[in-house]
């Protein structure tokens, strides 16, 4: 059986990797329109109606007009932007999110895919915080490091010309008003956001979020090992997650963090580091794959009933 794929923008970096991952596969046609008429509505209504998924690889109010243009009940909707990950009509695109995820899934015809950092965030905080090792309540700090790609073409321009002017890293969103925030919060069962401050590094792909956390503050003072075993055991049997045992030395070339071990994959690398009395959990993935396309792609692969990992590694 093949099915009838859209992808609604294309041109950017999240829809060149999903046209690249679907582009292998022989169970998927892609529809595709004229580059005339990328911006015609009635073209893209047209597309969207046909096909059996349309992924939405746009801004989030060129999102928006081109959810509202879905009239077939049958066609489902993938949105890869900001602007329904926690509207609650619209199902999570994180599988792994909690046991009855999958089912959500395969049920909805609207399903809102995850930021980079969040879904780093989300699968670290989540299960410590449903296990009640961490308090709803808490206020965690966190950072994030990630390859300049997750800026989009735009930003792949500026770095790839700058002929070496933007080699360090860069905080930004200094305000503490990130687009991620919401759903961070709403997905990991947080009453609060966190602190949460993103880096640009001078790279091209690669994500690392670093969560802090005091043991013997947390609701079930827990140390290293014990989050390590908590988080190991709620993604039991999970294809694309994997925890990595707990050893500083081990997890690290000389004490140093590889940001882009996770590069190429749809794989989601969670760690814990630290000793009793201080703890950072370091969830690694890649920016442009299970941080965006190979995302929308998993979840596309659990709405249509085939197998989860096809076409990902």
């Amino acid at each position: 059986m093949s099915f009838k794929v859209f992808v609604d923008g294309l041109e950017g970096t999240t829809g060149l990797r999903i046209h690249e991952y679907l582009a292998r596969r022989a169970d998927i046609e892609l529809l595709r329109i004229d580059p005339a008429l990328r911006k015609d509505v009635a073209a893209r209504r047209a597309l969207i109606n046909a096909s059996d998924v349309t992924f939405l690889c746009l801004p989030d109010d060129a999102a928006r007009e081109s959810a509202a243009l879905v009239d077939n009940p049958h066609t489902c909707v993938i949105d890869a932007s900001t602007a329904h990950r926690t509207d609650p009509a619209w199902a999570f695109g994180l599988p792994e999110l909690d046991p009855g995820q999958r089912d959500r899934l395969r049920a909805a015809r609207r399903i809102a895919n995850p930021g980079c950092h969040a879904s780093a965030f989300i699968l670290l905080v989540k299960p410590l915080v449903a296990s009640g090792i961490v308090a709803p309540s808490a206020v965690l700090a966190a950072h994030s490091i990630t390859g300049y790609s997750g800026g989009g073409k735009k930003m792949i321009e500026q770095y790839e010309q700058a002929g070496g002017s933007l080699n360090a890293p860069r905080p930004y969103a200094l305000a503490l008003q990130h687009k991620h925030l919401p759903e961070m919060r709403a997905h990991t069962g947080l009453l609060h956001p966190p602190i949460f401050t993103p880096i640009v590094g001078p790279f091209h792909t690669g994500l690392a979020v670093t969560v802090y956390l005091d043991p013997a503050a947390l609701a079930q003072p827990t140390g290293p090992q014990g989050l390590r075993d908590a988080l190991a055991r709620w993604y039991a049997g999970e294809p694309f997650i994997r925890v990595a045992p707990f050893d500083n030395a081990a997890n690290t070339d000389g004490g140093f963090f590889d940001v882009q071990g996770s590069n190429g994959t749809n794989r989601v690398d969670l760690f814990v580091f630290g000793n009793d009395e201080r703890v950072v959990l370091v969830g690694r993935l890649d920016n442009l794959g299970k941080g965006a396309s190979g995302a929308a792609v998993q979840s596309m692969n659990v709405h249509l009933g085939v197998d989860e990992t096809l076409g990902l590694v």
